[in-house]
């Protein structure tokens, strides 16, 4: 079973260094305590909720939860909802039926296995259906259990853009950026790049306006006069 990459150091120049540092540095005085956009109260709200959000927007994730939760926000509650009456909370997010089969299939393994609590260890999230690494990464950054950065299309994006990596993949990606990102900045970075790329430096015509950080990016050049 894959792992995440660990922390590591990475070559780079003392500028490239000082770069790099300066941008988490600027993240850090704009959210000290960045979050997911995905609403949860408890461990087992927030493993459903990513789940859920797999193609799909956080907005449209909140509209569901926000009626499915208030009904079942334990695995003992989702189990004895079931998965048709599941699926109308759920319809209107993509994927949805096979989305349904997971929850209530974790549900089930929660229960059994783990006496109805969310495991917080990679590889038992990761062996609940629908559980990828992605997700587990999430659940564990999200919780500062463990530093992760789950790359999404906006991770990768951002961090193309601000020449943080040139990896082809999102688990390139995200073995590049856990080398480079300076450590008090590990749990961290995973949202301030997300935020960064769903609301500044967004994919077809980026704010470079906007941007905090626009003097340390190296492709300010082909956006601005556009």
């Amino acid at each position: 079973m894959a792992k995440a990459p660990k922390p590591r150091k990475k070559r780079v120049s003392p500028a490239e260094q000082a770069r790099v540092e300066e941008i988490f540095h600027r993240f850090l005085a704009l959210s000290d305590d960045p979050r997911t956009e995905l609403n949860y109260a408890s461990p087992y709200e927030l493993v459903t909720a990513v789940a859920l959000s797999a193609q799909a927007t956080d907005v449209s994730v909140n509209k569901a939860t926000t009626r499915l939760f208030a009904v079942a926000d334990t695995p003992q509650k989702m189990l004895a909802l079931g998965e048709e009456g599941l699926i109308p909370f759920i319809a209107s997010i993509g994927l949805f039926r096979t989305k349904a089969k997971n929850v209530i299939a974790t549900a089930a393994i929660l229960m059994e296995q783990h006496g109805g609590e969310v495991p917080l260890e990679r590889e038992a999230l990761m062996a609940l259906p629908g559980v990828g690494r992605k997700t587990a990464s999430v659940v564990l950054n999200e919780l500062r259990i463990e530093p992760a950065i789950a790359v999404d299309t906006h991770v990768f994006r951002v961090s193309h853009r601000l020449k943080l990596s040139a990896g082809k993949t999102p688990d390139q990606v995200e073995a590049d950026l856990m080398a480079i990102v300076p450590e008090p900045y590990l749990t961290r970075a995973h949202h301030w790049l997300i935020l960064h790329g769903r609301y500044t430096c967004v994919a077809r015509r980026p704010k470079c306006e906007d941007c905090p950080i626009d003097d340390l990016c190296p492709s300010k050049s082909l956006f601005v006069g556009r």
